[in-house]
């Protein structure tokens, strides 16, 4: 049943990366020709406008900032041109999300509009075709948002899945770790444990590789904190530190079993006359 448990639990895992995959995968963008060019017509005239009517009242009338942050001469805006019209599209914390209550000409006329003024100045015109190179790059103050590729709102029937995954998991370890302490049949009596030089071997090049993975695990984090305050700023090895992370759990979980099937001695007890505690 352990190992049923396992195989089991890792189908569901795979499935459960396919939804994550699935919920996290960039949207694909269309760019419009026809829609680039009215936009770089129209957004000096109705740019302004429209900045003043729906984003004014949160980040200021010169872009300095309020209840929402603050847009004039904000580096990330510059770094990353498809920033505010991702901002403005799906909104983000307490700011709303204008898709659908904003013509996506509007849309980009305003995103120019903060993207040319307060000392803000674009490289180049924000259009569909800027939003559509931007897919699947992140942008500087995502980086700082390190399980990025978890999505940001997991549903209940997900919950479920993850938490079962883990108990299955759970019970098909200690399952096999049981078997592989102490056996499948309880023999009463005390036994005595008697390491052997390979026992040892395993037990100090466990402990060693303990040692080496926490060392490689403190210095990606350190690695990574420097790098997220570099400009700009670079995403951090999440799937190397995860790794590492893993790899001093399962050494430590390994020499505890090498401990205690070689090196402890335990003592089982007579089954009592009620058989409730076969000891």
């Amino acid at each position: 049943m352990p190992s049923v448990a396992i195989v089991v639990a890792a189908i569901m895992w795979i499935i459960l990366l396919f939804m994550f995959n699935t919920q996290t995968a960039p949207e694909p963008v269309a760019a419009d020709p026809a829609l680039s060019a009215t936009i770089q017509k129209e957004w000096p005239k109705i740019g302004p406008a429209l900045y003043t009517s729906n984003c004014s009242g949160c980040h200021g009338a010169q872009g300095q900032g309020g209840v929402g942050p603050k847009l004039a001469g904000d580096p990330h805006i510059q770094n990353d041109p498809a920033l505010v019209p991702t901002r403005i599209l799906h909104g983000k914390g307490a700011m709303p999300a204008f898709e659908g209550r904003l013509k996506e000409n509007e849309i980009y006329a305003i995103a120019n509009f903060v993207e040319n003024s307060w000392g803000n100045k674009a490289k180049e015109l924000v259009t569909p075709a800027t939003l559509a190179a931007g897919v699947g790059k992140v942008s500087p103050d995502v980086l700082r948002v390190r399980s990025r590729f978890v999505p940001e709102e997991i549903i209940l029937p997900e919950i479920f899945l993850v938490t079962f995954v883990v108990l299955l998991l759970t019970y098909g370890l200690i399952g096999l770790y049981s078997y592989w302490t102490e056996g499948t049949e309880l023999r009463p009596g005390i036994h005595k444990s008697r390491s052997s030089p390979l026992s040892m071997t395993a037990m100090v090049a466990t402990l060693a590789g303990v040692v080496l993975f926490s060392v490689l695990f403190v210095r990606e984090i350190l690695r990574s904190i420097a790098d997220m305050a570099a400009t700009p700023p670079v995403a951090p090895q999440v799937t190397q530190e995860g790794f590492y992370a893993a790899m001093v759990v399962l050494l430590l979980a390994l020499a505890v079993g090498l401990y205690k099937k070689f090196f402890m001695d335990d003592e089982v007890l007579v089954e009592d006359a009620s058989g409730e505690f076969p000891w």
